[in-house]
């Protein structure tokens, strides 16, 4: 058994135009930093972060609350622009909001009337296209995330993990090459995030999406990732990129690979370092408090 840590932190001149294994980045960030501006004081959020995602690749991002996960994540969908820095997605520069890719939230902001079928097909509406032409295609996505008999359910009928799996559906209807994860099983109780994160990876086995996906929990980053980037404290650097060796499915009995209690451990030793955890036992998942 290999695993394989790289520090993070190189210079933004020696930022990797490849990934890890020589094919061509997908999603890249050189030099970037990011800093908020308000009432004259600053909040410095990002500072010098050096990534190559390739393309189908299934990155996990895990760091302590306020550590510009999040942050990073919406400027590689160009909702945030960087301070200094470039972000590139397919090789062009990211310098506007992005269209070609799918975002869930910690929330799924699903629209109360309508059904599950109709939430998904919302985003087709939005782009301007005729939704009787992506019927199908939503039918069978509710169909993979296990909502086959539920597309005409309201979101009131509908369990959190529920609302969740539309919420990703409809990430997924317009079948753009990057899916963006903020947190999406954060609101879930245990036994629903452990079905979410099943679920999830089958229909990225299906799909082979290049997903960024951000979390706090360090069991969820090492079960789900290829990579774990792990993050410091604010001002968020890279402190370590993991490769996760974990045959896959991943199915439960993962927990108890050695390849799984090494890289969560290794993460633990990390955050237990940096002052992020404090004492050891119980789910290796941070507190979510800012």
């Amino acid at each position: 058994m290999t695993l394989r840590v790289v520090r993070g932190g190189a210079p933004a001149a020696e930022a990797p135009a490849t990934a890890p294994d020589g094919a061509r980045a997908y999603v890249e960030l050189a030099g970037v930093a990011k800093t908020y501006r308000r009432d004259g004081r600053q909040t410095h959020a990002l500072e010098r972060v050096d990534l190559a995602i390739r393309a189908g690749e299934f990155l996990a991002i895990v760091g302590p609350s306020g550590c510009g996960k999040s942050t990073l994540l919406r400027l590689v969908a160009g909702l945030h622009l960087p301070t200094s820095g470039e972000t590139r997605v397919a090789g062009r520069i990211v310098d506007r909001p992005q269209t070609d890719l799918g975002i869930v939230f910690q929330s799924p902001v699903l629209l109360d009337w309508r059904t599950a079928l109709a939430n998904v097909l919302v985003q087709v509406e939005l782009r301007g296209l005729d939704p009787r032409a992506y019927r199908e295609r939503a039918l069978n996505l509710l169909a993979q995330v296990g909502l086959k008999d539920f597309a005409d359910r309201y979101p009131h009928e509908l369990s959190g993990g529920m609302r969740q799996r539309v919420a990703i559906a409809r990430a997924l209807i317009h079948d753009a090459p990057l899916l963006l994860m903020d947190e999406p099983f954060g609101a879930l109780d245990a036994q629903t995030r452990e079905e979410m994160r099943l679920d999830l990876e089958a229909l990225w086995l299906a799909t082979r999406k290049t997903v960024l996906f951000i979390t706090h929990s360090i069991d969820e980053a090492v079960l789900l990732a290829d990579r774990v980037v792990v993050m410091s404290p604010r001002p968020g650097r890279i402190e370590r990129i993991i490769d996760v060796g974990l045959p896959r499915p991943r199915g439960l009995p993962a927990r108890r690979a050695p390849e799984f209690v090494q890289a969560a451990e290794l993460i633990t030793g990390i955050f237990l370092a940096r002052g992020v955890l404090h004492g050891a036992g119980g789910e290796t998942t941070q507190d979510q408090n800012p």
